[in-house]
């Protein structure tokens, strides 16, 4: 996602990615309406909005921080043309059928989490000392990263490194969470972070190599907040609500999030109902990367709904 708006904030950290080839793949047209499935802090809407003057956009987020900031002011600019739904993507098409919504032409959704709630959210950041709560949306989430720590078993927290985070060393950080836990509860991302930074091995010297418990905290945070599976249910109320000729853009920014656009898209293409957009997926342009370096992992894939 990683996303802002000049005029709404100059901070550097919130840069909508690949916004060129966004509008190259959805192609807004005159009078049509589009839904953006994850808002964030509106830098996609706004660019679809500009790029054709009479369009309309519909927003969806479930942070009610993200609305109330980045939302609200987008109405004073756009008046009718834009809306926002409160709500998650998982239930896109309750949420749309709810407002009157039963059709849109084109979708898209950015899966990345947002630099925004990476820095103002607790738990999303090991480089800040903040409680280990990882919710994106507390309306959505009962459990906190600090619940899970302290109630699973050994073996379905190494489960969950290893299935979300794809972390090599799942079983090692797994039996250490359980064998700290026992004389302290975790209750802070930094307490989580440098556990593991003691846990796994030291890479050799002179390989670029990401932080040791990045893999751990991203695999909580998907877990906590049903990630995969929101997707998954994401993609067939979308695709009901694509018009024909319609246009769905997706930007994912890790493999399991890849993973589940490129199977979806590959079973519309097999039964015939879709069209694929990007035969091969497409990447950041170096002159992005040189701008945003946060953009680096941003994979997008598009499809156009036939029928």
């Amino acid at each position: 996602m990683n996303d802002t708006s000049d005029q709404i904030t100059n901070t550097p950290s919130h840069v909508p990615v690949m916004v060129d080839e966004v509008l190259s793949y959805l192609q807004p047209q005159p009078g049509k309406l589009y839904l953006d499935a994850t808002f964030g802090a509106g830098g996609h809407t706004r660019a679809i909005l500009d790029a054709e003057p009479t369009c309309r956009v519909v927003a969806l987020d479930w942070d009610t921080a993200s609305l109330e900031k980045y939302a609200e002011p987008l109405i004073e600019i756009y008046g009718e043309r834009f809306s926002y739904i409160w709500g998650s993507f998982a239930h896109v098409y309750k949420l749309l059928k709810k407002h009157r919504i039963s059709q849109v032409d084109g979708v898209l959704a950015d899966f990345g989490t947002s630099q925004m709630q990476i820095t103002d959210r607790p738990g999303f950041s090991f480089s800040r000392e903040t409680p280990l709560d990882m919710r994106m949306s507390t309306s959505h989430q009962r459990l906190t990263a600090a619940d899970l720590l302290a109630s699973c078993t050994e073996s379905e927290l190494a489960k969950i490194f290893w299935e979300f985070g794809e972390e090599r060393y799942a079983r090692r950080i797994a039996h250490a969470i359980v064998e700290q836990r026992q004389r302290q509860p975790f209750e802070t991302t930094r307490q989580l972070a440098e556990l593991v930074r003691r846990v796994v091995p030291s890479p050799r010297s002179g390989r670029h190599t990401i932080h040791p418990a990045t893999r751990v905290f991203q695999a909580l945070r998907i877990w906590i907040n049903s990630e995969i599976d929101n997707i998954r249910a994401f993609f067939p109320a979308a695709f009901k609500l694509l018009a024909p000729k319609g246009r769905m853009v997706c930007i994912s920014f890790h493999s399991l999030e890849d993973r589940e656009v490129k199977g979806a898209f590959r079973q519309w293409q097999q039964e015939g109902v879709a069209s694929l957009l990007t035969k091969k997926v497409v990447t950041p342009s170096d002159e992005e990367l040189a701008r945003n370096l946060s953009a680096r992992s941003a994979k997008l894939r598009s499809i156009e709904k036939l029928v």
